[in-house]
């Protein structure tokens, strides 16, 4: 199965928090993300550790 891949502006809605705020979280190590070219990605199971840990 593939696993959902997600943009900056994706996690931020769906977190309901800010685009800034989510690269702040990952410039932290708070969520884990990958910088491909000038952007981030984020796995869901990054996501769901992120939330499952209570980072917020």
């Amino acid at each position: 199965m593939v696993e959902q891949i997600y943009t900056t502006e994706q996690v931020a809605k769906l977190l309901q928090i800010h685009p800034l705020t989510v690269l702040k979280y990952i410039k932290q190590g708070k969520l884990h993300g990958v910088k491909l070219g000038r952007v981030y990605r984020m796995r869901e199971s990054d996501i769901q550790k992120f939330l499952n840990e209570g980072a917020i």
